[in-house]
């Protein structure tokens, strides 16, 4: 099978059970409205608020995860919307184990399919860390010999720039690489 036959097999799929559940969850909702005292109109009002904020939210936290923003107060919406949903569907269940399990099929469908298609999102990359610490993180005095320098034969010819005599300065000692993490700064000493 190739690639393309197979994404327009799972978009059918998807397509089929995400117009079931929803058609199963917009009946539910619209019942339970008019059972409890709504007009038929206000029912079907519900049941398209309850649903399709649902579906609005999941896209919003795609959106988001997308654009690296927070996701939390719209994850926790979209969790309330969905346990609405299920509520409902609950609540116009037969009152026995079976008859809620078989009214909550079509939100876990949803939820299932919500969290199927949202993990497909395209994670944020973050930033590589680097091999090296930075250079700042260590003030590290070149090593410079105190011998004095051997004696060389006359240069026929005298350099241009006069070179400075050598400083000396204490070498850092520092552990070998691989023994403290390379991301943290090494400190060096005795600790009193």
């Amino acid at each position: 099978m190739s690639n393309g036959t197979e994404s327009a097999v799972r978009l059918l799929i998807l397509l089929a059970i995400g117009t079931m559940a929803g058609a199963a969850a917009f009946t539910h909702v619209h019942d339970l409205s008019v059972a409890h005292g709504q007009p038929d109109w206000i029912g079907w009002a519900n049941a398209v608020a309850v649903e399709l904020m649902a579906i609005y939210l999941g896209l919003e936290i795609r959106a988001r995860r997308r654009a690296g923003r927070p996701v939390g107060l719209v994850g926790s919406l979209l969790v309330a919307f969905a346990l609405l949903s299920l509520a409902a569907q609950v609540a116009e269940a037969e009152p026995s184990l079976w008859g809620w399990t078989v009214a909550a099929v079509p939100s876990l469908a949803f939820l299932a399919l919500v969290k199927v298609v949202l993990s497909n999102a395209p994670a944020v990359p973050l930033a590589p860390e680097p091999e090296q610490p930075p250079s700042d993180w260590y003030d590290v005095p070149e090593q410079v010999t105190t011998d004095p320098e051997p004696e060389r034969a006359a240069d026929p010819v005298p350099p241009a720039v006069p070179v400075p005599a050598a400083i000396s300065a204490p070498a850092a000692v520092l552990p070998p690489r691989g023994v403290v993490p390379s991301n943290r700064p090494h400190v060096v000493g005795i600790i009193r």
